[in-house]
């Protein structure tokens, strides 16, 4: 096998554009491994993993774009790096005549007067010069870029709030506002219930769930995941539960969020007690129900019961065509399934593009085994020592800073996961492995296309082994969303994978396997 590397010094394109550029070029007659990306440590690790790393590559910088191809040939090589240039300059679609589009921030106030909302997506070193510029300017801003210090947050969101503005994030990747999707979110009905929430794919599946039980959202307000730590203290938060509930069209607010501080959360629960007098749902995911039905509102333990809590909140009869699997079928999935898994197979591994999604997973996990290993652990103790290496029993959040660092989000860009997969099949004590699947705008144009193509990869390794690992899989997404929910469930299904109805099912459904084993 022949490897070929090619470094342009200085030459930076998004992460994205990179993301799509890689996989057409993999698709290439003759190419075994294909990778376009940054110079930056993370992205070594992953030339490494796939036998890309040379010299070349390995003295690259961050500022560095770095081609990287194996192929058997080298008349494939040179056919390949031949169209490396188009694919990065290819447009998305259009012609000349297409509609003008700004590329500076000030050049799209002048083309569009009256502006008052700015989406920033741009590199963590970036993001609080851009989202200052765009508050200076009146705008309410969604902040999807992470790795923006706490310090920078802070100062942004004291200025939004002293201005009358939203400063959504840094980290924000949820929101809906008037209906219109932004960042990662799904095509819902517009409903009754509005959202607030410091957890992006919390908010995703209770919106999901929400519109699948006959309702609809109002409003989604997204505050990024640092919100409610201590040094922030919830501004954006407060902001977004005294604005629904100064709105009309709402009549039941959801409250989303990892465990706060206790202070943070005392402070939110008084705040709520004092001033909001509508219906409100509160999941702060493995927090203190206790707390939360001493102020008079409604608790929840997972999203799935926050969804179902909010909807008979706003009165609303439950869509009869769907329904989700009960203990007594989720039991009887787990009698059968364990029946096909090897003494010799005792570890269950969570593969997690959704970091909310992740963290209730092992909240449920945990009735059944224990706490499991994490980049995100719920007990520190359980903190893996290197988060690209799983151990035991382990669940990994692949949207976590320190995997985005340089690369698309892996809600977009599957690649690490898709690997990560590769590898924990190929193991012989692994008996269950769990993965989300999320869709909708923003995200993979087909993701469970690319997972049911290496679950069937998975499956024709096992049989030749003489293993089977079962694969359960949820997908975050309505049937409107542009995969269509339907069709990514079809292709999960046709090629062996277990889907059920929501995370909470999911992860109990691997509990009861593990526990049956």
């Amino acid at each position: 096998m022949l490897i070929k590397t090619v470094i342009r010094p200085g030459e930076y394109y998004d992460s994205v554009k990179l993301m799509i550029a890689t996989k057409q070029l993999s698709e290439f007659e003759g190419v075994t491994e294909a990778a376009i990306l940054m110079g930056s440590d993370l992205n070594k690790e992953v030339l490494k993993r796939t036998g890309l790393l040379t010299p070349e590559s390995e003295a690259a910088v961050p500022e560095d774009l770095v081609i990287a191809i194996s192929a058997e040939t080298q008349e494939a090589i040179e056919q390949a790096l031949a169209e490396v240039d188009g694919l990065l300059n290819q447009h998305g679609g259009g012609d000349d005549g297409e509609e003008y589009k700004p590329k500076s921030f000030d050049s799209a106030l002048k083309a569009v007067p009256g502006l008052n909302f700015c989406i920033i997506s741009v590199p963590g070193k970036y993001a609080r010069r851009e989202a200052m510029k765009a508050l200076q300017n009146d705008m309410h801003v969604l902040l999807f870029s992470d790795n923006v210090t706490k310090e920078e947050e802070l100062e942004l969101k004291t200025y939004a709030r002293e201005n009358g503005l939203l400063l959504m994030g840094p980290d924000c990747g949820t929101a809906m506002i008037n209906n219109v999707p932004l960042g990662f979110a799904n095509k819902v009905r517009k409903g009754s219930i509005g959202m607030v929430g410091a957890a992006g794919t919390g908010m995703q599946e209770v919106m999901v769930l929400i519109h699948k039980l006959g309702e609809g959202i109002s409003q989604a307000i997204g505050t990024g995941g640092r919100d409610l730590s201590l040094e922030i203290g919830g501004i954006t938060m407060l902001q977004g539960i005294e604005a629904l509930n100064n709105d009309p069209e709402t009549k039941v607010i959801v409250v989303i969020s990892k465990p706060p501080a206790e202070e943070i959360s005392d402070k939110m629960l008084a705040y709520i007690k004092e001033n909001v007098e509508k219906p409100v749902v509160i999941n702060f995911i493995g927090g203190d129900k206790n707390k939360v039905e001493a102020i008079g509102k409604a608790a929840a333990s997972t999203l799935e019961e926050a969804a179902v809590k909010a909807v008979k909140l706003a009165e609303a009869s439950c869509c009869s065509k769907y329904s989700m699997e009960n203990n007594d079928e989720l039991e009887a999935i787990a009698e059968e399934q364990a029946k096909s898994i090897k003494p010799g197979q005792k570890y269950l591994r969570g593969l997690y593009s959704g970091g909310t999604l992740c963290y209730e997973s092992m909240l449920v996990l945990r009735d059944y085994i224990g706490d499991v290993y994490s980049n995100t652990p719920l007990n520190k103790k359980m903190k893996l020592a290197d988060a690209n290496i799983m151990q035991e029993n382990c669940c990994v959040d692949y949207g976590d800073d320190q995997f985005t660092v340089g690369r698309a989000h892996p809600m977009i860009d599957t690649t690490l996961r898709e690997e990560e997969f590769m590898n924990e099949v190929e193991k012989e004590d692994v008996a269950v492995i769990l993965l989300d699947i999320v869709i909708g705008y923003g995200t993979h144009a087909d993701p469970a296309g690319v997972f049911a193509k290496r679950i069937k990869q998975a499956r024709e390794k096992m049989e030749k082994k003489g293993i089977y690992i079962p694969v359960i899989c949820y997908i975050c997404g309505t049937e409107e969303d542009p995969q269509n929910w339907a069709l990514q469930k079809a292709k999960l299904e046709d090629a062996g994978a277990i889907v059920v109805s929501s995370n909470a099912k999911a992860s109990k459904l691997a509990g009861m396997i593990m526990k049956a084993l």
